[in-house]
């Protein structure tokens, strides 16, 4: 189950992160840079993978969406987008208040690779060029995901479905095994270059934050669905504790789905509306990802003294709330999509993109209940317009019949 494999890695990944903090402190230097050295393998392999990683699972997913339920499909996709985005640039404006007073005085140079410096070198690298650019990728996706649903090629679906799957293999029994080891050179390299102490002390603060707003942005989409609703955002909210939780404890929003139904039903949400709103969100709003990601992306930034500008920011969430919709199937998928996001548009280096990955899923429940919570909020809204306009459709069905027979059993990560 992907609920286990992600409990399993978050596991892996905290022994990691304390090993790496106490190998530091007596590892020789030609050993460390083993370590460094396969970093920066790994590194170069995400950066080959993860545009085609970008292209195999979007495309499917594309023309897996044209195949739903009309304008409504459009108009739900539109709201969750919206949401995910929004969350983003409240985590940006956020950042930018609050930063420049609780990180003051915090640095993070991770690209020291002088040992006279403090340092630590590999001791060799190999180039990895990807078959193509992270945009070309995107792009890609949505001109044949498009396609095919205008055509209507089942064989082409076929193939993208079966290619999804071998990447998919790809990222589970090889990508994510090695996560913890990069993470542990990560982790080694910032305690042998003495970056270690303020760059943990900083991440606990965002840490912090991220969960705070995490139920912050929940709370503001049950007021603005309260108020189009007309019901009482709040009690709203109390209904959908229990999917809450058991996003909590399962990290799974398709491990929820059974849950996340029952409890939108009970904010008098038309059952048709639900069937089809709660398991197509759980595909596509990750507002609570974005959250997460873009406070610790933007920390990062300002810690590094990165020259970012607002433009490149502001392009960096309008893609990533469509990248994301690469993050079903994939422990701590919604990490993985933005890694080629964080390197292109951002400019981080293998380092920066280790740390996003370990704070990302040290707290991945709780980016992970915001997002199925908000999915109720999103029912509710849809509600109030499409009641009685949406009927039992293979979407509907498809997935509510695929779902977990309980909130615990079988899930896709995000």
């Amino acid at each position: 189950m992907k609920s286990k494999v992600l409990n399993s890695l978050l596991f892996w990944i905290v022994v990691a992160i304390l090993l790496g903090i106490v190998c530091s402190l007596f590892f020789p230097v030609w050993l460390a840079r083993v370590f460094v050295t396969f970093n920066g393998l790994f590194s170069n392999f995400l950066g080959f993978f993860v545009p085609v990683l970008i292209f195999s699972l979007i495309t499917p997913a594309i023309a897996g969406l044209g195949r739903g339920a009309g304008k409504w499909l459009g108009i739900t996709a539109g709201i969750a987008y919206g949401s995910t985005v929004l969350s983003g640039l409240i985590a940006w404006a956020l950042s930018s208040a609050l930063y420049p007073t609780l990180l003051a005085g915090h640095t993070l140079a991770t690209d020291v690779d002088d040992p006279e410096a403090g340092g630590l070198s590999a001791f060799f690298t190999v180039e990895m060029p990807a078959p193509f650019e992270v945009m070309a990728g995107l792009l890609l996706a949505f001109v044949v995901g498009l396609g095919m649903t205008a055509v209507k090629s089942n064989t082409m679906y076929s193939f993208f479905s079966e290619l999804e799957s071998v990447v998919m293999k790809v990222v589970t029994v090889f990508v994510i095994p090695l996560l913890p080891i990069f993470i542990f050179g990560t982790f080694l390299n910032l305690g042998m270059n003495d970056n270690l102490g303020s760059t943990m002390s900083a991440f606990g603060i965002v840490l912090v934050l991220a969960v705070v707003m995490t139920v912050v942005i929940v709370l503001l989409q049950y007021l603005v669905a309260g108020a189009i609703a007309g019901r009482n955002p709040f009690v709203a909210l109390k209904n959908m504790l229990p999917a809450y939780f058991t996003a909590l404890g399962t990290s799974s929003s398709a491990a929820t789905i059974p849950v996340t139904y029952a409890s939108t039903l009970k904010n008098k949400v038309d059952e048709n509306v639900a069937g089809f709103v709660v398991p197509l969100c759980a595909t596509i709003h990750l507002s609570g990802s974005m959250m997460k990601i873009t406070l610790y992306a933007l920390a990062i930034v300002y810690m590094g003294s990165l020259p970012i500008g607002a433009g490149q920011i502001a392009g960096f969430l309008l893609l990533l709330g469509i990248m994301m919709v690469a993050a079903p199937g994939v422990p701590g998928g919604a990490i993985m999509a933005a890694v080629g996001l964080l390197q292109a548009n951002l400019g981080f280096d293998e380092s920066m993109v280790s740390l996003m990955i370990a704070a990302y899923i040290v707290i991945d429940s709780f980016g992970t209940a915001a997002n199925v919570t908000g999915d109720g909020a999103i029912a509710m809204i849809v509600n109030r317009f499409a009641a009685g306009s949406i009927e039992g459709h293979e979407l509907k069905n498809k997935q509510l019949d695929d779902a977990p027979a309980s909130a615990t059993e079988g899930s896709t990560a995000v």
